[in-house]
């Protein structure tokens, strides 16, 4: 099996239940097709950079999983026929993969985000916290502080 990701972008018009069912129709596609979803990751509605079938934002999701390469085809081909996918593109991360590691190395990796607390950085000794600094720019006029 190989190891692919498919970045696609919804069309931002969508109600919530469309868009989920946007989200899972292609999720049961990668496995109906002989495929294993590791993890389908919703990034939101964001900004396009330019315009795409008339709109300038769109719900991006990021769908990782595991099949042939006629799975890849199939979903790829599902996803040019739907009006509501504005864009997607597939990458192949990696071949002859093990669906079951791949998931037990990203299990790991979730936890890991999850316990890092930010925290904040400890000044050192004799030195103040509430340090001033001044930013001097120079424009057509001379130089001026901001």
């Amino acid at each position: 099996m190989h190891y692919y990701e498919t970045l696609y972008i919804v069309n931002p018009s969508l109600t919530e239940d469309d868009y989920k069912g946007v989200v899972s129709k292609y999720a049961s596609a990668a496995e109906k097709n002989g495929g294993v979803v590791i993890n389908v990751a919703e990034w939101g509605k964001k900004s396009l950079a330019y315009e795409v079938k008339k709109f300038y934002t769109g719900f991006y999701v990021l769908l990782q999983y595991c099949g042939d390469a006629g799975s890849s085809e199939a979903l790829q081909h599902e996803m040019r026929l739907d009006d509501r996918v504005l864009k997607f593109q597939t990458v192949k991360l990696k071949s002859n993969v093990d669906p079951e590691q791949i998931k037990a190395e990203k299990k790991p990796l979730a936890k890991e985000k999850e316990e890092q607390v930010p925290t904040e950085p400890v000044p050192a000794e004799g030195v103040a916290s509430t340090e001033e600094t001044y930013n001097t720019v120079e424009g057509e006029h001379g130089t001026s502080n901001e």
